[in-house]
């Protein structure tokens, strides 16, 4: 999807001025997400999940804004949808101090570009990696 450009003064809130731009993960768009339709069965669990582009678009609202921290998040919030959730957990896991060699967090940070094209996430556990060097609080290897 190629991003639109969004104004925030007149598309902030999305689901309010932007319907158009929200769809469910299966493709649906935010109008079918009716009480209805959840009693019909016709909204699955998946449907309820947020949508890269979605948190793309709050991004690119955040950082119109002057928040670009809470841009960044958001981002990597996106990158992540890709992640099955179990790795997830265990990157978070090893993100801890002293779990990880500096080796180690290196080499998720290689997975996360190159299996999951998420480059932010990979440039912020590379940032961890050298500010737990810089702090002594890697993991050592035996």
């Amino acid at each position: 999807m190629t991003e639109p450009t969004l104004d925030p003064a007149t598309d902030y809130p999305l689901s309010v001025h932007r319907r158009d731009l929200l769809f469910t993960p299966n493709g649906k768009s935010i109008e079918a997400i009716t009480i209805d339709a959840v009693v019909a069965g016709d909204i699955e669990a998946t449907d309820l999940r947020i949508t890269p582009d979605t948190l793309r678009l709050q991004a690119q609202i955040s950082e119109k804004v002057g928040r670009p921290q809470l841009g960044a998040n958001l981002r990597r919030a996106a990158e992540m949808t890709a992640i099955p959730d179990a790795r997830v957990l265990e990157i978070y896991n090893a993100l801890r101090p002293n779990a990880s060699t500096k080796a180690e967090l290196e080499a998720i940070a290689d997975e996360l570009t190159t299996r999951y094209d998420a480059a932010h996430l990979a440039a912020l556990v590379l940032e961890a990696a050298d500010v737990y060097e810089r702090r002594d609080i890697l993991a050592t290897s035996e």
